[in-house]
């Protein structure tokens, strides 16, 4: 069974994060290690206003010492790393242990919130994370930013910023179109440095899609790990999370979640109890 591991923040409501990163791996049949870059939490009676805390860069530090003490970790993927010294640890360890495949989802902002990271941690991505990446996955907003295009409106412009996002250094790129490309369809761009595939999809009107990216990303990196080239662990990683968004479930009053054994229709696993 291949070893996959998720650098990321933790969302207590698990939905999002490495809690979506685990339940993802568990569902492609891989053994999923965690090491967590912050804890974020919601204030139900601040109108689910988001908190993040980060984790100090020793503890990180110490949390991938074990995980890599196991020995070759086939694929890994970032999520949430925060603060720039998080960002630079989280490279080193990928470089060490020259990790075969790397997802890198660019997280810049929490969905709920208009937290955007420190410039320094977006240059620090760029700089120490982007360069590993066999795939990367940012949504719009982050391809806006890391591209430096900003606003992203059409597939043109997504196919412009996945070509300069590949010259950042990733191998492979996605620019998620979700619901915030104007199409009736769920479009995103797959871009290999060589030609651009648009892959489309039902756009599912749903509040239920917490965690959607985080998914999206683990699913990638799952895939990689069990063989898949880059192009076919995409395509497939975007039909588990359409499953996923189309069966979500509601949680609070305040969020929706995808529901992540869709797929493979979890909920039946283990039966009923008479």
């Amino acid at each position: 069974m291949q070893k996959v591991l998720t650098i990321a923040g933790s969302d207590s409501t698990g939905g999002a994060g490495l809690q979506a990163d685990l339940k993802t791996f568990e569902e492609y049949g891989v053994f999923g290690f965690s090491s967590i870059t912050s804890i974020v939490t919601m204030n139900p009676e601040g109108g689910w206003f988001h908190k993040v805390t980060e984790i100090p860069e020793e503890l990180l530090r110490e949390q991938l010492v074990s995980v890599f003490a196991g020995g070759t970790v086939a694929a890994l993927k970032t999520g949430m790393v925060g603060n720039e010294i998080n960002i630079r640890t989280a490279s080193e360890f990928i470089r060490k242990y020259e990790v075969a495949h790397v997802v890198i989802d660019p997280v810049i902002a929490c969905k709920g919130t208009a937290q955007i990271l420190q410039p320094k941690s977006v240059e620090g991505i760029k700089e120490y994370l982007l360069p590993y990446a066999e795939v990367t996955t940012p949504n719009l907003v982050e391809a806006g930013i890391l591209s430096g295009l900003g606003d992203l409106t059409s597939v043109e412009e997504m196919q412009q910023a996945a070509e300069i996002i590949h010259r950042l250094g990733a191998k492979n790129v996605v620019v998620k179109g979700g619901h915030r490309l104007p199409s009736e369809q769920a479009v995103d761009v797959f871009y290999d440095g060589e030609a651009f595939t648009v892959l489309e999809g039902p756009k599912i009107q749903t509040n239920h899609n917490h965690g959607a990216g985080c998914t999206f990303a683990a699913a990638i990196t799952a895939g990689l790990a069990k063989g898949y080239s880059p192009k076919e662990a995409v395509v497939l990683a975007k039909s588990f999370v359409a499953k996923a968004i189309e069966q979500g479930v509601s949680i609070n009053p305040y969020v929706g979640h995808v529901w992540h054994g869709a797929y493979n229709q979890a909920e039946k696993r283990m039966g009923v109890a008479e």
